[in-house]
């Protein structure tokens, strides 16, 4: 085993030929730094050991230097860059990463929570929209806590994520600026609170184009393929049909579009759909998905930064941080048929 001293910000800088400044830099904000300049200082960091050494100095001084990332589904588009966002932060500053997958299974929420519990993690980030399942008196001992993509419902828990309303609001007021009226909400929810602020931004939309409420259309839906595709279904089982999908996500777009090609309809030429994520995939649907883009990695950034500063100030208070979404157009929306 080497006894040689650990290594310090100084043998960064040295290895990497910069200044310390910039080695803090390339660790804590690391888009202010030229990308050669970062690739230079992030391999110092793993010649050196120097983050490691961090880690190990948190160990020593009794405090746990992992953070547990508990999700529903690690197979989420989004899941993977606000992870990639939660971990660049944890990792400038000397925390690494436990990921828990607890497929919506309250068994697994309960064996991730022995880890907080017994002082194996120092903090908590919630992909799931609640507050870990299990016994109470383990919940009521969380550490700093802190939820992203989908806010907790009724808890008292940080949060960071996109501004769902705002974001809801554009999808609706584009729709309406191509000459749809008659939208259809697809995605309502009263326990995904996600859900509820994107209907919130409809209507708030459908309302300043003084849209009565007897004219929109809303069709519940858990936010999958298979729930949009069956609100087509439900949809035209009525006796009026819309001409626009404004859709709670890109995975119930995905669903709407599966559907109304499977009755032959082409699109957009007969309907209009509008989704919410920007997923990957959504730029390679047949036609390209216009919908609003989620800042993933921001959030996940601001979202650690967040849970660090708790860490460093025990008992502070309940923050809410929402980022504004862009609108990307592409080719799913066109004015409606009848308009033409």
């Amino acid at each position: 085993m080497s006894n040689a001293s650990p290594a310090t910000i100084e043998d960064v800088a040295r290895l990497a030929e910069v200044s310390i400044a910039t080695v803090s830099r390339a660790i804590h904000t690391p888009d202010k730094v030229a990308k050669s300049t970062r690739q230079r200082v992030n391999q110092a960091i793993a010649i050196t050991g120097y983050t490691t050494n961090a880690m190990a100095r948190s160990l020593r001084m009794g405090r746990s230097n992992m953070i547990l990332v508990l999700a529903p589904d690690i197979g989420d588009p989004n899941f993977s860059s606000i992870l990639i966002g939660i971990e660049n932060e944890a990792r400038g500053h000397g925390y690494g990463v436990l990921i828990g997958h607890t497929q919506n299974d309250p068994e697994r929420g309960l064996d991730y929570l022995k880890f907080l519990t017994s002082n194996q993690a120092a903090g908590l980030v919630l992909f799931t929209g609640h507050e870990p399942f299990g016994h109470q008196d383990l919940a009521q001992r969380l550490p700093p806590t802190v939820a992203v993509f989908e806010p907790v419902f009724g808890a008292k828990v940080s949060y960071v994520g996109v501004d769902d309303t705002a974001g809801a609001r554009k999808a609706a007021e584009y729709l309406l600026a191509s000459g749809h009226r008659e939208i259809a909400f697809i995605g309502d929810s009263k326990t995904k609170l996600g859900h509820v602020r994107r209907r919130k931004g409809y209507d708030l939309a459908l309302d300043a184009a003084r849209i009565p409420p007897e004219r929109r259309i809303v069709v519940d839906g858990e936010g999958s393929i298979e729930a949009g595709r069956l609100a087509v279904e439900q949809l035209f089982m009525r006796d009026t049909l819309p001409t626009a999908f404004m859709c709670v996500n890109d995975a119930t777009a995905v669903g709407v579009i599966n559907g109304l090609a499977a009755r032959g309809y082409d699109l957009p030429r007969d309907f209009s759909v509008i989704g919410f994520d920007d997923v990957p995939q959504a730029t390679f649907l047949n036609p390209p998905l216009t919908t609003v883009r989620q800042p993933r990695s921001a959030i996940g950034r601001q979202a650690m930064a967040l849970l660090l500063k708790q860490l460093d100030a025990p008992g502070a208070g309940i923050e809410e941080i929402l980022i504004l979404p862009d609108l990307i157009v592409r080719g799913s929306v066109t004015s409606p048929l009848r308009a033409r």
